[in-house]
């Protein structure tokens, strides 16, 4: 007994101090905002915008993406990992059965000549168990670490959904908003080209010059060139959402052009606190470095001993018939300790490795808070700056449209000619455009601060 203490103490001779559990930011750093009482958004959070359209476009990205095949592949290997680790905590049971014909050598130890013959059968059927006690706790830390990773994996799957799911919906916002620009482009087109046709007349009844005709032209010319941008765009943002469908585009369901919606965006109140759980990428990081922390334990019980036992009931005969027999039994039992003493430090460099990983898996889930923090915070200061100049432009657009209809009165009174009244129209058509690109904006900025705050995602929630 003292002999083992000794050995014991020996092979425990470098094990390394137990460490602090690492210390993690319970809140993301934001400040400066106004929280002003918001709701989190739900899981299907995309259907706040009452668009059945976009509703479908989701669900069939959800269903084919290749994106989310592939976090939900990473997902069920981290779960056959935990099953893994599970198996290699318990007792092991295997059968084994064995036949083998052999011929003795006539030079050999044992001569054929005294045993009477020179080939000879042997048989052996068994059952061997084997059971290695977790008394330092090495296969429970190890089965927690796997548990953890799957955590994190299914946390992953959820940000690649979330991710997936509001780039349809900027990209289908997006195509609405091409589609919308293209109408008051056109309008814009027909305005301008009637400036030209007065301009052209004008210098016919030598009235005007050459270079009002080049000018009015060039305008024309630029218009229909924002309208062909616009065209175009909208054709990439319909190939885009069969990219994030994961379908051809015929097989998209019909687009049709419809008014933006409207946004109303607060901040929840416990912003600051909540975030932490309800983002997948931090959850994910979280989980990650509890792994960490649970494989660097399972490195430090490499320093103890491990202690196994092992049965064998088993039958062995040289002859067929008699293999069943009682006679041909051979159990055995035994016990075996595995104690370290000297591995050219390898269990130091193995564990000073899982040391090295929860650091990086603390700096990763710092950053990540770090990361989310600006994500809230770019997208609501994107929202307030755009509510602001919406106020300004929507004046501006009032304003447009009384000078608009102040030159249509004087042109019915005669007072003063169409292109008063055309270049009014045309300024207010360009209030209108830029008043819908602030909408637009508005739109993905919303969609943005939704992902931000982690698109309905809950930590309590999310365990498998």
């Amino acid at each position: 007994m003292a002999g083992a203490i000794t050995a014991a103490g020996a092979g425990c001779a470098g094990l390394p101090a137990k460490p602090a559990p690492a210390v993690l930011p319970a809140e993301v750093p934001l400040s400066g905002l106004d929280s002003s009482g918001g709701a989190w958004p739900s899981r299907e959070w995309w259907r706040q915008y009452q668009d059945p359209t976009l509703d479908r476009l989701i669900e069939m990205a959800l269903a084919s993406s290749p994106t989310i095949a592939s976090a939900h592949a990473r997902f069920e290997s981290a779960r056959q990992s935990v099953r893994i680790a599970s198996a290699a905590a318990g007792a092991q049971v295997q059968a084994n059965g064995d036949f083998s014909r052999q011929r003795l050598s006539d030079n050999g130890l044992f001569l054929p000549a005294l045993l009477g013959f020179t080939w000879y059968n042997q048989q052996d059927l068994g059952l061997q168990a084997s059971y290695t006690f977790d008394w330092w706790g090495k296969q429970r830390d190890l089965v927690e670490a796997a548990m953890d990773e799957a955590h994190a994996s299914q946390a992953e799957r959820g940000a690649a959904a979330l991710l997936i799911a509001s780039s349809v919906a900027d990209t289908y916002f997006g195509w609405q908003a091409d589609e919308a620009r293209l109408v008051l482009a056109r309008d814009r087109a027909l305005t301008v080209a009637r400036e030209e046709a007065i301009a052209r007349a004008r210098m016919n009844a030598e009235l005007g010059t050459k270079d009002d005709v080049d000018r009015a032209a060039g305008a024309l010319a630029a218009v229909r060139e924002e309208i062909a941008a616009l065209e175009g765009s909208a054709r990439l943002r319909v190939v885009a959402l069969a990219a994030l469908v994961g379908r051809p585009a015929e097989e998209l369901p019909p687009l049709a052009p419809k008014p933006l919606p409207p946004i109303e965006a607060a901040l929840p109140d416990s912003v600051r606190i909540d975030l932490i759980s309800r983002r997948a990428d931090i959850a994910a990081s979280r989980w990650r470095v509890q792994a960490a922390e649970k494989s660097r334990e399972a490195a430090r019980t490499e320093f103890f001993p491990d202690v196994s036992v092992n049965a064998l009931i088993g039958l062995q005969s040289v002859t067929t018939g008699k293999l069943l027999e009682y006679g041909s039994r051979v159990p055995s039992a035994g016990a075996a300790i595995h104690l370290p003493l000297f591995d050219s430090g390898r269990l130091k460099a193995r564990y000073g490795a899982t040391q090295a990983q929860v650091d990086s898996a603390v700096a990763d889930y710092r950053d990540t808070v770090v990361g989310a923090a600006r994500d809230v915070a770019a997208q609501a200061t994107t929202l307030a700056r755009i509510s602001a100049q919406r106020a300004q432009r929507t004046v501006e657009l009032d304003t447009a449209l009384a000078l608009k209809a102040s030159a249509a009165a004087r042109v019915r009174q005669g007072v003063a000619d169409s292109r008063i009244e055309l270049s009014a129209t045309e300024s207010w058509i360009e209030q209108q455009d830029a008043l819908l690109q602030l909408d637009a904006a508005a739109v993905s900025a919303n969609i943005g601060l939704l992902r931000a705050l982690g698109g309905g995602f809950e930590t309590k929630s999310a365990a498998p």
